[in-house]
Formats: C-alpha cells, sequence, structure tokens
C-alpha cells in the first residue's frame, strides 16, 4: 500500500500561510470546523502547523488590546506550539500510520520538500475498519458448519 492511496491534495486542505492575518486564519479553521490546520510558506512548503490554541496564547500573552491585533497580527507572527511531523510520499506506509497515532493529520511532501496534501488519522481508521470488517466476512464464509443440536444431544452438521 502507498500513502497516496489516503492523501488528500493540497487542493482540497484546508491551510494558512504565515503572512495571513490571524483574523483569517481564524476564521478559515473556524468555518471548516478545524482546530488546527498546515501552515504553507510562499515557496509552497509545509512550514508548520497552526492552532487555535497559538492565537489564543499569544493574544492573552502578548497583547494589551488583543481583539484589534488580530487584523494586523500575522499567522507568522505567532509561536506554533503544536508541530504535526511530515512525512514524503514516499516513505513506508508504517511511518505514517506511526505519525498519524499521534497527530490528526499528517502533513505529506513531495522529494523536494513540497507541500502536496495530508492524509488525516480518519481515513486510516475507517480503512482498518472496512478491512477488519472485509476480513470478518471473508472468514465467516470459509467457517465450518456448527453442528446442530440433535434429539439425543450430539451434534449433527449438514452440508
Amino acid at each position: 500500500m502507498h500513502i497516496a492511496f489516503f492523501l488528500i491534495p493540497k487542493r482540497e486542505v484546508v491551510y494558512v500561510t504565515p503572512r495571513m492575518t490571524l483574523r483569517r486564519a481564524i476564521e478559515l479553521m473556524h468555518g471548516h470546523g478545524y482546530n488546527a490546520v498546515p501552515v504553507v510558506d510562499d515557496d509552497g512548503r509545509y512550514a508548520g502547523t497552526f492552532s487555535e490554541g497559538d492565537a489564543l496564547r499569544y493574544l492573552v500573552e502578548n497583547e494589551e488590546h488583543p481583539f484589534e491585533s488580530v487584523h494586523t497580527l500575522r499567522v507568522g507572527d505567532v509561536p506554533w506550539y503544536k508541530h504535526h511531523a511530515a512525512v514524503r510520499i514516499d516513505a513506508r506506509i508504517e511511518d505514517l500510520i506511526s505519525l498519524a497515532t499521534e497527530q490528526n493529520f499528517v502533513p505529506v511532501v513531495d522529494a523536494r520538500d513540497i507541500f502536496i496534501g495530508i492524509v488525516r488519522r480518519k481515513e486510516i481508521m475507517e480503512y482498518c475498519a472496512r478491512l477488519l470488517a472485509e476480513g470478518h466476512a471473508f472468514r465467516q464464509s470459509f467457517a465450518a458448519p456448527r453442528p446442530e443440536p440433535s434429539e439425543d444431544g450430539r451434534g449433527r452438521t449438514h452440508a
């Protein structure tokens, strides 16, 4: 199996840039129901992960008038505390799964470290659940017939 099987391409991913205002970034995340998103720089490289918590922490700790500053502060002005490690598209699937156990999403980059998309833990879990269900159904179809009780208490099988 290849990482590309799970890849959500960049054009379908909600991400922010370091030059985006905090207001725009927060609106974007809120509008899509995310509390963390990838940060992609002007060269298209994965730069880190920006979260609502990063914005709130910065505003509370550093600003006298925090709500006015969301219009001028940029994502790149705020320290990012959560960093989702990226995986290369040609990495082993085991590496992806290992990261997905700790991260809700895994950023994916190409050989030049250009951000090409993400893999969400949700898709990996759904795939595994489907495999388990299909495997169970497959095993059930080949299971030996179970003996049915007979009047004398001994089991009888039907072919």
